[in-house]
Parts: structure tokens; C-alpha cells; sequence
């Protein structure tokens, strides 16, 4: 039975409340993490607990246990002048911009207006129950 502090490989499929598949591992390697780390979402750590081997579920996550809720705050605007070749942002599409550390972040770009382009820094399922079936394959 998958405790806390178990390694475990799951296969999985996650989609929105509409149907629509947003990423699954099926066809491909199981996804491996180690349970109560802090690897995955919440929702998704806590619905393996007590799994055993074999098994099946199919789970219903709201957004406060995935992404979180949609952050008004995290929308941020950069004066274009400052933003190097600012004519070639794609509006509608997510781009990455480098963190303070150093790393690559993803961020969507929400539109140009008034000199401005503005970024919004919201995962890309913030505000979004999802839904997973997910295998369990092996637990250590």
C-alpha cells in the first residue's frame, strides 16, 4: 500500500471538466515521484496514498488542490522600450522569460496596449478543476 515517502510510477490522464485531454503519459514512460514530496499537484499526491498495486481511480481535483485559483496579481506589464525586440511578442501565446534565479519561466502573453505589453505569470490551469485517471504500476 503507497504510504508517504513511497517511490511510485503512475500512468495517468488528465482532462478538464469539458472532456478535452490536457496531458496524459499513456503510450509513454510512467510518470515517477516520490509520494509527499512536494513533486506533483496535491490532489493528484494525495489520490495515490493507500493505492496498492494495479489499481485504478478516476479523481475529481478542484483548482484550490491543483494550480490554485486563477491570481488577478500575477498579471504584470513591462513599458515596451524595455523589452528587447517587443515588436515580435505573440499575443495569445505563452513565451518564457528568465527568472530572477537564473531559469527559464513560462508566462502568457495577455496583449500589447498603451506602450505596454502585459504578462500574465498564472499557470497555464490556474482556476481549473481537473480530472485524472490514474494506474498505479509500482511502489516502493
Amino acid at each position: 500500500m503507497v504510504k508517504s515517502g513511497s517511490n511510485v510510477a503512475v500512468f495517468y490522464k488528465g482532462t478538464l471538466d469539458d472532456g478535452s485531454i490536457f496531458d496524459t503519459n499513456e503510450g509513454n514512460e510512467p510518470l515517477t515521484f516520490v509520494v509527499g514530496s512536494g513533486q506533483i499537484i496535491p490532489g493528484f499526491d494525495n489520490a495515490v496514498l493507500e493505492m496498492e498495486v494495479g489499481d485504478k481511480v478516476a479523481i475529481h481535483i478542484p483548482c484550490a488542490d491543483a494550480y490554485g485559483e486563477y491570481d488577478e496579481t500575477l498579471i504584470q506589464s513591462e513599458m515596451l522600450d524595455a523589452i528587447p525586440n517587443a515588436d515580435m511578442l505573440p499575443v495569445g501565446e505563452k513565451i518564457y522569460l528568465q527568472s530572477p534565479f537564473g531559469e527559464p519561466m513560462p508566462v502568457k502573453v495577455l496583449k500589447i496596449e498603451d506602450g505596454q505589453a502585459f504578462f500574465d505569470f498564472n499557470h497555464e490551469l490556474a482556476g481549473q478543476d481537473l480530472n485524472f485517471e490514474i494506474e498505479l504500476i509500482s511502489a516502493e
